[in-house]
């Protein structure tokens, strides 16, 4: 007779999957804070990156309990577009991408850096960091699930 001793909670990919979300919750977090109590104005592609990035919260709870595997699927589509929008954006504070091409013409320029962390951590690229952290952790979940 075998017992299984192990706890739906323990499992690689749930624990994978728990790791995104409080990567997502915490960047969630961190863009309300900076926006609401450090007044930091949000330019247009941040919104964009806010809005793949805030259904994850839920998204990602629900998946969680009872764990299920598709939620890869969908978390995985949201995190693709929010990594493809902070990557423009990352580009075009960096200059590459002329700023002609940038949707933000009123109000809060796109190409402007209101804060720098440590010299080279402007908002933009930490939130191209955290979808790219994001999407590893849900590509590695899908895999235990998988295997």
């Amino acid at each position: 007779m075998t017992s299984n001793t192990s706890s739906p909670g323990l499992q690689p990919a749930w624990t994978l999957l728990f790791a995104a979300w409080i990567v997502v919750a915490g960047a969630t977090l961190a863009s309300l804070f900076f926006s609401e109590i450090m007044r930091v104005p949000v330019c247009v592609l941040c919104w964009y990156q806010r809005i793949a990035m805030y259904p994850l919260v839920p998204i990602l709870a629900l998946g969680l309990f009872p764990h299920d595997p598709r939620v890869v699927r969908y978390a995985g589509a949201l995190a693709g577009v929010g990594w493809l929008i902070a990557l423009f954006h990352v580009l075009l504070v960096a200059g590459i991408i002329p700023e002609r091409v940038q949707p933000c013409v009123q109000g809060v320029p796109c190409s402007e850096t209101h804060i720098s962390l440590l010299g080279f951590l402007s908002i933009p690229v930490m939130s191209l960091l955290t979808f790219t952290l994001i999407g590893v952790l849900l590509f590695c979940a899908h895999r235990k699930d998988s295997s």
